[in-house]
């Protein structure tokens, strides 16, 4: 049982011996991976590597994402005890899931960043293995997405933001987290047509014809009609899953470099990404996590919470077939 276990378990960070089953440990101590997965760089018999790319180069206004891979780390340890509530399985119990550790780059050498990323990427995706990325700015989702792309083909995009982040930028070279989508769907590795982009209220004249579920519709329509209009845009195409922690409204996640009010809440957050179970992802990230802006540690916890989902979905379709 959970306390009998945490008289003896510490550091599981390090010192578990299996890749599967709940951690026990005190929430308050030890090395802090996510949800207490095994740290390592070796794939053997993995399903799904947690990275960090602590990366925040290209904010609008506040500073500090690349703080956020560590406290979502950290706001994790209060989940690893619990199978993640809502599943028709405990995709920790039953998932071999590591934390693959940081991103090592050269924080001086901002051009080779991209190349660097989605290098990391393809190292773990050639072993089968999914990859949740914790960041970091929302630049990151587009080196990923390269490596997703030459994978699996043009991805879906599933998006929940705050802003579409397809404002119009030709020079592929430029590292902006406001343009990367531009990029991703002129380049070809997204098929606008089945993208979705959930909770955007900023103005943008051209989506480049991805599809727009905004704030006010998830809030006029409800939750679970708006994860079977997803599951119906996304048909049985590749999806990555991106999440920006500025989907959710500033009152639920103050902690991000771009807050944006009238946003949605946690709960419509988590009823559809439960819903949507059974869409084809094949990867996912959660991003623009600020802690300085947020001593509470809630955008932190919210982060973490997403970061799990995106391992229950993509346990889904391994552990349901």
């Amino acid at each position: 049982m959970a306390l009998e276990d945490a008289k003896t378990q510490v550091d599981e960070a390090f010192t578990n011996p299996d890749l599967k089953g709940l951690s026990f440990e005190n929430t308050f101590g030890g090395a802090t991976s996510f949800l207490r997965r095994l740290y390592t760089k070796d794939l053997t018999g993995v399903d799904i590597a947690v990275t960090g790319v602590p990366f925040d180069q290209a904010v609008t206004n506040r500073p500090g994402t690349r703080l956020g891979p560590r406290a979502i780390r950290e706001a994790s340890a209060l989940q690893s005890p619990d199978a993640p509530y809502g599943w028709p399985f405990d995709a920790l119990s039953e998932l071999a899931i590591v934390d693959y550790g940081d991103m090592a780059y050269d924080y001086a050498n901002v051009p080779a960043f991209p190349a660097t990323l989605t290098d990391h990427i393809r190292e773990i995706l050639k072993e089968d293995v999914a990859s949740v990325t914790l960041g970091g700015d929302h630049y990151i989702s587009f080196p990923i997405l390269k490596a997703y792309a030459e994978k699996y083909g043009p991805m879906s995009l599933l998006q929940f933001d705050a802003h579409t982040d397809t404002w119009a930028d030709d020079d592929m070279d430029r590292v902006d987290h406001g343009t990367m989508f531009y990029k991703a769907v002129k380049s070809g590795i997204v098929d606008p047509e089945r993208s979705v982009q959930v909770g955007i209220r900023t103005h943008n004249e051209d989506t480049l014809g991805v599809n727009i579920i905004d704030a006010r519709e998830v809030y006029e329509s409800g939750p679970a009609a708006v994860a079977q209009k997803i599951k119906g845009i996304l048909g049985n195409n590749p999806v990555y899953l991106s999440f920006d922690i500025d989907g959710l409204d500033p009152a639920f996640a103050p902690g991000t470099g771009t807050p944006v009010w009238g946003g949605i809440t946690s709960i419509q957050a988590a009823i559809i990404l439960r819903d949507i179970a059974g869409i084809n992802i094949k990867g996912g990230d959660v991003v623009e996590v600020s802690p300085p802006y947020d001593t509470s540690g809630a955008t932190a916890i919210a982060g973490a919470h997403v970061a799990t989902q995106i391992i229950c979905l993509l346990g889904w379709n391994k552990l349901t077939k």
